[in-house]
């Protein structure tokens, strides 16, 4: 069985990481969508927010499993017996930084594979910061981010 783990913030996710998830979904027999719990970034939904809205927007994708751990990315997908990391690229710089992440895994854990998947080009733009930043100005981001993580946003920005 073909394992892979798709690991990010997605605070919130996107039409953007969706397009990502849907293309490596079909590369794997089980696709992990792990939701970090990163302390370096102050996020507007809750980790519990986050994965329940995965899991509502995935519903339709069995070999999809939304899942949060305390563990680094490298050692969940160890334990999961994973054996690649899904990471998507947007824009040319996004691939430094990425490239740093990847080389350091490889050297936590050298059975595991970084494989990056080019954004769409009608997501290249797109982050989950410029859309918190509409949203938060109350602007349209309905053809940014599904309509449930539309509604989400208006509710929590809105309270």
């Amino acid at each position: 069985m073909k394992i892979g783990v798709y690991p990010g913030t997605f605070d919130p996710v996107t039409n953007g990481h969706l397009d990502i998830i849907k293309r490596s979904s079909h590369l794997f027999d089980k696709l992990y969508i792990l939701v970090a719990n990163n302390m370096n970034k102050k996020t507007l939904f809750t980790t519990e927010e986050r994965v329940a809205l995965l899991k509502k927007i995935l519903r339709e994708y069995p070999n999809i499993e939304v899942v949060t751990s305390n563990l680094l990315t490298v050692e969940f997908a160890k334990s999961v017996k994973a054996e690649a990391m899904i990471r998507g690229l947007r824009m040319v710089s996004d691939f430094e930084y990425e490239l740093q992440l990847a080389t350091l895994n490889k050297c936590l854990e050298k059975e595991i594979e970084t494989i990056f998947i080019m954004s769409s080009h009608e997501y290249s733009f797109l982050s989950s910061s410029s859309v918190k930043e509409i949203a938060t100005f109350q602007g349209d981001v309905s053809k940014f981010v599904p309509k449930d993580v539309e509604v989400a946003l208006q509710r929590k920005l809105n309270k």
